[in-house]
């Protein structure tokens, strides 16, 4: 995977989000957008100071979040399958 050094995660901003380049727009933002339709362009409009590489970033991101598993914490430390 490449590195993903536009996406940002700081406590001050979103409430630890993460963001796009320290702003105030969220991968989830993006996402929705790119969900409900809207085209590159479109996005690019709407949020003149993002870059291509801003949304290419918080798609890659989110589909790798998306493959990540969640394992429960049990008392004993043993995950549960």
């Amino acid at each position: 995977m490449k590195t993903l050094d536009r996406i940002t995660f700081d406590p001050e901003v979103m409430g630890g989000k993460s963001c796009i380049r320290g702003m105030r727009v969220t991968v989830g933002t993006v996402i929705g957008l790119v969900a409900a339709g809207h085209t590159l362009d479109d996005i690019l409009k709407l949020y003149p100071y993002l870059g291509q590489e801003d949304i290419r970033q918080a798609l890659a991101y989110a589909a790798w979040r998306v493959e990540e598993i969640d394992i429960p914490y049990t008392p004993d430390c043993r995950p549960v399958h």
